[in-house]
């Protein structure tokens, strides 16, 4: 877990013990020693098939966004199986730890919300413990994969999300918190709610490591519209406090940005509110003020009267900090009246025609066409629980809706601001297929994994193929159309389209309650001054890419705790015998060998299925060549040749299977 010391730990009944599935493809679990070797074996992947589609060319006529140029991509994983299997698998089986462990960007999982209907058979004591002890374990396979500047987002209600905080803090590192957003999950309230309606779902964000960089999200179009130019001004722009945050230093001290600015017409001092500074440098200060009126640096020697503007005790104040004053006689009011209204407003202007305090003029080309994530997500920007089941119904309008899809928008959201084109994004519960199918669309690529094999049949793998396909046009893989001005002379100074649309909508109602207004020539006036429509959409995607479809091998060991037995089960043979003692004992598969199974380092593995003598061991060392080794698993060794491997010359282990394989792997790198 990440930290050498935590300062708070969150207990729960049987927190040292671990979770075996007590029924396949159901959320069922057992508790078990953790050194029990049905907890300990680490599952292959059994390969099914290879999903392959094809991306459709360019309309004429058609926008396309630079989404739908991207190069789709293929090397894509889609399993059936338990997620904890499937991470152990992930982590440890060679051939996929080498590929992913440490690589994954970016995580989203939504896990069983831990409500009564699933977990109906446990009492509620045992149902939190179940649920934080099948968490923390995944958690902690999870951190491993994660990238060094990936992060974790994890989605929950208020059933377990203060717990979770708790949990993550253990396996994550407290000091790796990144955020708790809030998803307006519904656009309007219950009323038949018994209690509160439960609006809103969370998402807990962490990182990997402290100073995690999220990308940033595009400037709202409502925004630029606040923007405007009343004083004539070639450039459009906001009125801004000039000043910024803090007004001393670490040791209390005045900093050199808390000067006074005198007024040009009344010659008041103007020093930034208490706490702040100004905020640009003052060089820029200075200049911006000599529009107005010549200013020169005068200190001042008053500090009592400094130290009342400021809130800074005089003992603290500097008294080498210049004012900045008018350099000459007041301006007359007739004089800043005429300044002010021959032309643009200055950059740092003074309100009040003059006789007020300090504002900035704010440019809208100066400001980044960027913005940083909230931490409120309004259904009105990712959509809505409805959203989702609309989209799962336009997928599979002749199948009974998935009950608990997400909006596409939403994980685009999350996609978009923990990853880039080419990443790695893992879900371990895939459920309907959004996350995959969001990261397909955006030029990610993904791994994830369904534990019910109903659900990945009827919806996580039917629609991800329509994805690759092209046949899946909804959600993301179409921009949402923009509302845009549809008058001829402009919408009215600092009204964006969308409120010009919502003024219309509003009055509309009105003119609907009231019909013989319609013909009122301020109300025609009115609607002709707002009008705006939508934009045709943009094509985000055009299909193509693919993915590879698994599932689980089947166990090979089994165990009798009364009896501290290992058994092999009727799977335990042929193919799936060899990978999952490879896997077991930390080698990879050799194929490609004529003698050997896998490979680690300079050693192979030969598993034998039958009786290991002393003839075959020799046969198989006479294929080494100098420097190498081999391990030698079998199902029955004969007598003896464990004595004859330690009088060779060559390194020579052997392993009994089923007795020696959680002993010996416990042994291995990266158990």
């Amino acid at each position: 877990m990440a930290g050498a010391k935590q300062l708070l730990e969150l207990t729960w009944f049987n927190k040292d013990k671990a979770l075996i599935p007590s029924e396949e493809g159901k959320y069922a679990y057992e508790w078990v020693d953790p050194k029990d070797p049905r907890y300990c074996e680490t599952r292959t992947l059994v390969i099914d098939e290879v999903v392959t589609g094809s991306q459709s060319p360019k309309e004429e006529g058609t926008q396309y966004s630079e989404r739908a140029d991207l190069e789709p991509t293929d090397d894509n994983l889609l399993i059936l199986g338990e997620s904890g299997d499937v991470l152990e698998a992930l982590t440890r089986v060679p051939e996929l730890r080498e590929k992913y462990l440490g690589k994954v960007k970016c995580i989203y999982i939504d896990p069983p919300f831990n409500t009564a209907q699933t977990f109906a058979n446990y009492e509620d004591n045992l149902e939190h413990s179940v649920w934080l002890t099948m968490m923390r374990d995944r958690l902690i396979h999870l951190r491993k994969l994660l990238s060094a500047d990936g992060s974790i987002w994890v989605h929950l209600d208020d059933v377990e999300n203060h717990r979770m905080r708790a949990l993550m803090d253990e396996v994550f590192g407290s000091g790796n918190f990144v955020a708790e957003v809030v998803w307006q999950k519904a656009y309007s309230p219950r009323n038949d709610a018994s209690g509160f309606s439960v609006d809103q779902d969370v998402i807990i964000v962490y990182s990997k490591a402290p100073g995690w960089q999220s990308n940033k999200l595009p400037r709202l179009a409502a925004r630029d519209a606040l923007y405007t130019s009343p004083d004539g001004d070639s450039r459009r722009w906001i009125s801004a406090d000039p000043a910024a945050p803090h007004s001393v230093d670490k040791n209390g001290r005045q900093v050199a940005a808390v000067y006074g600015v005198q007024n040009p017409i009344t010659g008041e001092m103007i020093y930034p509110a208490k706490n702040r500074q100004w905020g640009k440098r003052r060089a820029d200060f200075h200049a911006w003020l000599n529009e107005t009126a010549h200013y020169r640096d005068e200190v001042n020697p008053d500090l009592e009267k400094r130290s009342r503007a400021t809130g800074i005790p005089v003992s603290q104040l500097r008294a080498d900090v210049p004012d900045l004053v008018v350099d000459g006689p007041l301006l007359e009011v007739p004089e800043m009246e005429s300044l002010y209204g021959l032309s643009p407003l200055p950059r740092l202007y003074f309100t009040d025609g003059g006789r007020g305090g300090l504002k900035l003029k704010r440019y809208l080309d100066e400001i980044s066409q960027t913005r940083a994530p909230q931490t409120l997500w309004l259904h009105e920007d990712v959509g809505h629980s409805r959203t989702s089941k609309a989209e799962m119904n336009a997928l599979f309008p002749e199948t009974a809706a998935f009950a608990t899809p997400k909006p596409e928008r939403l994980l685009e959201r999350v996609i978009h601001i923990a990853t880039n084109p080419g990443d790695v994004v893992l879900d371990v519960f895939a459920g309907s297929g959004t996350t995959a199918a969001v990261a397909q669309k955006m030029g990610r690529r993904w791994v994830t994994c369904e534990l019910v094999e109903d659900t990945f049949t009827r919806f996580t793998r039917p629609r991800l193929e329509k994805v690759v396909n092209g046949e899946d046009q909804g959600g993301i893989s179409t921009q949402k159309p923009e509302r845009v001005d549809a008058t001829e002379e402009g919408l009215p100074e600092g009204l964006s389209p969308e409120d010009a649309q919502k003024f219309n909508s509003a009055l509309n109602k009105v003119l609907a309650a009231n019909p013989e207004l319609k013909t009122e020539a301020v109300v025609k006036a009115l609607k002709t001054a707002t009008k705006t429509k939508n934009q045709k959409g943009v094509v985000n995607w055009r299909g193509g890419g693919g993915f590879t479809v698994a599932h689980l091998a089947p166990q090979c060991f089994d165990y009798v705790p009364e009896l501290g037995l290992v058994t092999l089960t009727e799977s335990a043979t042929g193919a799936t015998l060899v990978s999952s003692v490879a896997a077991n004992l930390n080698f990879s598969l050799t194929p490609e060998s004529r003698h050997f199974d896998g490979k680690r380092g300079s050693m192979f593995l030969k598993v034998v299925e039958g009786r290991l003598d002393k003839d075959k061991a020799e046969e198989l060392l006479a294929h080494l060549n100098e420097g190498e080794g081999v391990t030698l698993a079998a199902t029955e060794l004969e007598p003896g040749v464990r004595q004859f491997a330690r009088t060779t010359d060559k390194p020579c282990q052997i392993v009994h299977i089923p007795n020696d394989i959680f002993t010996y792997s416990a042994t291995q790198e990266g158990k």
